[in-house]
């Protein structure tokens, strides 16, 4: 599903405005949706809005017609003067034929359920004053809250929290989702999100163009790849995982067997020599092959057969990784790079990306986490505050001329052309050792079948989430492939494909 940041849900509403739909008539359909959500949180009980000065506030007027007129109790504390609101506001204000309460904390009382129709989406100046005010007593009262559009305090497109945000139990949007429903912080507030349709027509998306979307089986599910009936294990491609020394070669170990699972036909790792017998006992289904440097590495990529490769997982930081990324790359081999592969080229990233752009293929996926990020890309670190986790991953894919994964709870893929995709499905005990290479085996395994990057990355993501979820608590990354049979299922039942 699409996900429109502020400006386009803005077009969106222009569009639907301007093809004959008048913006009070949104409101009304917004309104009613928040009353309709109301209704499903809290049978009964007094019912609390609060509510601001511009659109937002309108939705919760008319929210609060709409539930006074099913028989619930219903106030409503407005932010200013009533004959201050504007617009389709103040039109949804005149339905409203009781008093408001005095914009005081003190006025929320002990209601079943709050709205907060504070702050639009639109955000963009730090809350402070009287409103941080009340948003601190709203998260102090007890009650549950449901958000209109998003929880106060929290900018749509960045999910930046600006000084202090509403913490919603559950929150209503319209149409489609924004960053912030998905990016973090934003995400922590907004509770359960629901998604009303209000009346605007899906085809104003034709002229928007979004190029966000939220990383599910709807957007990527036409580039899975599913089996042919007559198919064969050659057809579905042959993964090159490079493994590092005797001390740490249980990374590619996890990365090939990811890759195995994911439907690659075939996935040979590449060990050094003293760590061969090491590999070769702990493998079955992975095939294991001597290989010792760059020139070795090389010489075996002369077997076309090889389409994919995996470096980085245990690999070890030095010239030696980047030499073996060097090779592939000139080799134009679709490739996946994480953990040491990435740090290996701290010193002169450049480097890194010029390769990228003159080897010709552009199925290259970088997987880093926060930690790593930083190392190729300084100015686009999580602390400059100034840019949101979206817009850091899109400008870094530009950069380097590859798909960037930045992992993470909100895991962000970008590709080079400005596409970009935000996972929500990701359960906390993902962050366990090692399950960072099981994705970048995954995400392999499907470039093997050629998959394009930006969907192999998408769906990897994707099931990497569902795997941790179908293996519970308790997961080590060992876990990840063992549930990734059940994942494939889950997507043959998304498809409608029988099996």
């Amino acid at each position: 599903m699409e996900v429109l940041t502020n400006a386009e849900m803005q077009r969106a509403d222009q569009l639907s405005i301007a093809a004959g739909t008048p913006g009070f008539k949104l409101m009304l359909s917004a309104g009613q949706a928040v009353a309709e959500a109301a209704t499903a949180l809290v049978e009964e009980g007094p019912i609390l809005i609060v509510a601001g000065p511009g659109n937002n506030g309108g939705d919760g007027f008319v929210a609060a017609a709409e539930l006074a007129a099913q028989g619930r109790e219903v106030s409503i504390i407005l932010m200013c003067e009533r004959d201050q609101l504007q617009g389709d506001a103040a039109s949804a204000a005149r339905g409203w034929k009781h008093p408001v309460l005095p914009f005081n904390p003190q006025a929320i009382g002990k209601p079943a359920l709050i709205i907060d129709a504070l702050f639009g989406a639109g955000l963009s100046r730090s809350v402070e004053g009287e409103a941080r005010a009340m948003i601190e007593a709203i998260n102090a009262n007890g009650a549950p809250v449901l958000a209109v559009d998003l929880p106060s305090g929290i900018n749509g497109t960045s999910a930046a929290v600006l000084g202090v945000a509403v913490n919603a139990t559950e929150t209503v949007t319209f149409f489609r989702k924004k960053p912030a429903h998905l990016l973090l912080p934003g995400r922590m507030h907004c509770g359960h999100v629901r998604v009303a349709e209000i009346g605007i027509d899906a085809q104003v998306l034709d002229e928007i163009r979004p190029e966000i979307f939220e990383n599910d089986p709807d957007f990527w599910g036409a580039a899975f790849p599913l089996p042919r009936i007559d198919g064969h294990k050659y057809a579905r491609g042959h993964v090159l995982a490079v493994s590092g020394d005797m001390a740490a070669t249980g990374a590619a170990r996890l990365a090939a067997r990811g890759a195995l699972r994911a439907g690659a036909g075939l996935v040979t790792l590449a060990s050094p020599r003293d760590a061969l017998a090491i590999n070769a006992a702990a493998l079955t289904a992975v095939m294991v092959r001597p290989v010792d440097t760059a020139v070795e590495f090389g010489e075996l990529l002369g077997d076309k057969r090889y389409n994919t490769c995996i470096i980085g997982p245990g690999a070890g930081v030095g010239d030696r990784t980047c030499d073996m990324v060097h090779t592939a790359l000139n080799a134009q081999r679709h490739l996946v790079l994480d953990a040491d592969a990435l740090t290996s080229f701290a010193a002169n990233p450049e480097r890194l990306f010029e390769s990228i752009k003159s080897s010709g293929d552009s199925a290259v996926v970088l997987t880093p986490h926060e930690g790593e990020f930083p190392r190729l890309f300084s100015d686009l670190s999580n602390k400059n505050p100034g840019r949101s986790k979206l817009e850091r991953v899109r400008a870094a894919a530009e950069r380097c001329g590859a798909v960037v994964l930045l992992k993470g709870p909100d895991t962000t893929i970008a590709a080079p052309d400005g596409r970009a995709t935000i996972a929500a499905n990701a359960p906390p005990w993902l962050a366990t050792a090692g399950a960072g290479d099981v994705l970048a085996g995954i995400i392999a395994g499907l470039l093997a079948q050629g998959v394009p990057p930006f969907e192999a990355a998408s769906i990897g993501v994707w099931m990497h989430g569902e795997a941790a979820s179908e293996a519970g608590p308790g997961l080590i990354a060992e876990d990840l492939t063992e549930t990734l049979p059940a994942v494939h299922r889950r997507i043959y039942g998304a498809l409608g494909v029988e099996y």
